[in-house]
Parts: structure tokens; C-alpha cells; sequence
């Protein structure tokens, strides 16, 4: 079977590095489904604006064509404990197709407002299905090894004067993102300085002690 994006996906994050390992995580991040042809007709969403949620199906474009591994090694884990990958949600798989739930904020001829996705700019959209709370939403599950490992968001130290550069809801947005310490799992390294790009910006910013310093903010 072969399957065709009917949308390409919008967002401040222009590669991996950065983008949310879950959706949800950075609520605050803005996107957009922007549809193609035939599928940017009102009619391909009509009835959608009365649901809060929607899943989206879509396509690892960023991720290098290798052979898919029967273990992975996911972050939650530290990037050393390999598991099966059917018992991860990561992205090197034998198809690699990914499934995110994110929040409508509007409909529109053509496009869906999104926030909190965790894709990149460019991602090629398959599907887009309404989230169905009776059906989707299983409070008292379990979680596998997810549970048996605590994780706690990092603070973040933004300067005054970049937050001022970024605007309110960019510095709210990126303070998500970075909570959510997006290095390697097995990288702890607090002289290391790394380059995240978001929006217009490359974002230069060290860990220490739990804590995220952004350093600077240099135009793209």
C-alpha cells in the first residue's frame, strides 16, 4: 500500500533536535496542519471545530533511511537499556510512521491551528482523526517502564532581554521545550554548550545542576 500526505506540518522547530519526545509535553508550542490539494477544501474538516483534540498520523522524515532494529534505546531509560520496539514509542521503526494527539485551537479552510505536537516543520501529514474521549482516553493504564522511572521537568533561566526578543508566548513556548531537556540521555555535560533551532533563532544554551541557562539568541 502506498500512502500520500494530505498535509504538511508548520512549526518553530526546523529539525530533531529540540522537538517534544511526546505530545503534550510543551502545550504552549504552536503549529499548523496546512492541507494539500484536494484535502484544503472545507469540507475535508467540516464538523471538526466541535472536537478539543485530534490525532495526527504522520510520516519520520528526518530520520536517516537505516534499517529498522528489533531494540531500541528510549530516552526515558537514559539512552543505555534497550527494550523492544514494539514496547517504545521511538522513532526508528520498520515503518516509520508516527501518532500524535494535539489540541485544536481553530479550524480553518485549509489549515488547523494546533499546539502541542511534537513534530518538525516540514513533517508530512497522513491522516488527521478526531479524538474521542469514551474511546481514546484510559486514565487507569499502565505505563511499563515509564511508570518505574521518575522524571522531573528542568528549570529554566531565560535573560530578561532575550525574553523580551521572543515575546511572551515564544519565551513560554521555548521555556517548555527546554524543561523538558532535550540532550541525548546520556550526555551530562555542564561546560557543553548546544544549538537549538526555534523559530527565526538558533538558541545557545547550557544544563547545570538541573538547570537550563539560555545564553543567547542568534538570528537564522
Amino acid at each position: 500500500m502506498i500512502i500520500e500526505p494530505v498535509a504538511f506540518f508548520r512549526s518553530p522547530l526546523k529539525g530533531k533536535f529540540g522537538v517534544p519526545r511526546q505530545s503534550g509535553l510543551a502545550p504552549d508550542l504552536r503549529g499548523e496542519v496546512r492541507f494539500i490539494r484536494p484535502y484544503d477544501s472545507p469540507d475535508a474538516v467540516r464538523g471538526l471545530e466541535g472536537f478539543d483534540y485530534c490525532w495526527l498520523l504522520w510520516g519520520f522524515s528526518l530520520n536517516p533511511e537505516s534499517p529498522a532494529s528489533l531494540t531500541v534505546r528510549p530516552p526515558r531509560l537514559g539512552g543505555n537499556e534497550r527494550v523492544g520496539v514494539f514496547a517504545s514509542r521511538s522513532p526508528f521503526r520498520p515503518n516509520g510512521i508516527g501518532l500524535s494527539c494535539v489540541k485544536l485551537e481553530k479550524v480553518a479552510p485549509g489549515v488547523l491551528y494546533v499546539s502541542g505536537a511534537d513534530l518538525a516543520d516540514g513533517t508530512p501529514i497522513y491522516d488527521v482523526k478526531p479524538y474521542v474521549k469514551y474511546a481514546d482516553s484510559r486514565p487507569d493504564a499502565r505505563s511499563g517502564f515509564v511508570d518505574a522511572r521518575a522524571w522531573e521537568p528542568l528549570e529554566v533561566e531565560i535573560p530578561e532581554r532575550l525574553e523580551s526578543e521572543l515575546g511572551p508566548e515564544g519565551a513560554v513556548a521555548l521555556s517548555q521545550l527546554l524543561s523538558l531537556d532535550p540532550r541525548p540521555g546520556y550526555q551530562d555535560d555542564p561546560e557543553r554548550i548546544y544549538g537549538m533551532s526555534f523559530g527565526h533563532y538558533e538558541v545557545r544554551f547550557r544544563v547545570c545542576g538541573g538547570k537550563v541557562f539560555v545564553l543567547s539568541l542568534e538570528k537564522c
